[in-house]
C-alpha cells in the first residue's frame, strides 16, 4: 500500500550511510573499534584519565571529516530531497557526528550523539562551533577558562541528546526507516520496536542484515548510494511500501 503524502516519516541513520563518503564505520572488521579501544577514547573516564589522548583521537577524526575528498553521497542527497518534497514531514535522527546530512541539505535533523565540529565546555556547558584541533590549553570563549573544552560528542555511558523529542517523533510517525546501522547500540537499536508499537511501518536499508533485522517489516540490502535513492524515489512516486 502506498504511503500517503501527509504521512510522517522518521529516518534513523548510522555510520553505514557515510561509509561511501570515505568515513570509517565503527563495528565492521576494519572499523574504528578494530584499531582502538573505545574505553580509551570514547568514555568520560577515558577523558578524565588521559584527556590529551582523547583530544588527539577526535582531532584526527575532525581533520578527516574536513578533508575536501569527504563529501555527501547520493544517500545523503536523497534524504534531503525527501525532506524538501514530502508533505507530511521528515525527521532525520542520526547517530553520526559528521555534518554530511547538513551539507547535503537536510534541515530537520537531530544529532543524537553530538557533533564533531562542535566543542562543549565541561565547566559552563557552552557549545561552540569548532573546526580546528582541540587541546587542553584552549580557552572557552564563554567562561574564559582553559582545560575544559571537549568534543561535543556523546560518549559511552552518557545520555544521547534530545531523547524526549525523538520519543515523541517515534510515537507519531507513520513510517520508520533505519539506514546503515549495526543494530547493536542502544537506545537507537530499540527505535524500531518503539515505532512499531505505535503502528508505524518499518523498513531497514542496510548493506547487510543488522542485529535487529528481524524487527523490521521489510528489509532492503545493498550499498546506501543505491538502495536509499531508489527507496526515496519509490516513496515520492507513490509505490507500495
Amino acid at each position: 500500500m502506498p504511503l500517503h503524502r501527509t504521512a510522517s516519516i522518521v529516518v534513523l541513520t548510522g555510520a553505514g550511510i557515510s561509509r561511501e563518503s570515505g568515513l570509517h564505520t565503527f563495528r565492521d572488521a576494519d572499523g574504528i573499534w578494530a584499531t582502538v579501544r573505545l574505553e580509551d577514547v570514547a568514555t568520560p573516564e577515558a577523558f578524565a584519565r588521559n584527556p590529551r589522548r582523547v583530544q588527539e583521537f577526535y582531532n584526527a577524526r575532525r581533520r578527516g571529516l574536513l578533508d575536501p575528498a569527504v563529501r555527501p553521497n547520493a544517500a545523503h542527497a536523497a534524504l534531503a530531497e525527501l525532506e524538501r518534497r514530502w508533505g507530511g514531514g521528515v525527521l532525520v535522527v542520526t547517530q553520526n557526528i559528521d555534518d554530511l546530512h547538513e551539507r547535503a541539505g537536510s534541515r530537520n535533523l537531530i544529532h543524537m550523539h553530538g557533533e564533531l565540529l562542535k566543542a562543549v565546555c565541561v565547566r559552563c556547558r557552552t557549545v561552540t562551533e569548532w573546526r580546528g584541533d582541540l587541546s587542553m590549553e584552549d580557552v572557552c570563549p564563554a567562561c574564559a577558562r582553559a582545560g575544559g573544552l571537549r568534543p561535543d560528542v556523546v560518549w559511552f555511558g552518557e545520555m544521547p541528546y534530545q531523547m524526549d523529542r525523538i520519543g515523541e517523533a517515534l510515537a507519531g510517525c507513520d513510517l520508520f526507516v533505519s539506514i546503515g546501522t549495526s543494530g547493536n547500540v542502544y537506545p537507537a537499536a530499540g527505535f524500531v520496536a518503539e515505532a512499531g508499537r505505535y503502528g508505524a511501518q518499518t523498513v531497514e536499508l542496510n548493506l547487510e542484515p543488522s542485529a535487529g533485522a528481524t524487527e523490521f517489516a521489510r528489509s532492503i540490502h545493498g550499498l546506501a548510494t543505491a538502495v536509499v535513492p531508489a527507496f526515496v524515489r519509490s516513496l515520492l512516486d507513490g509505490a507500495d511500501i
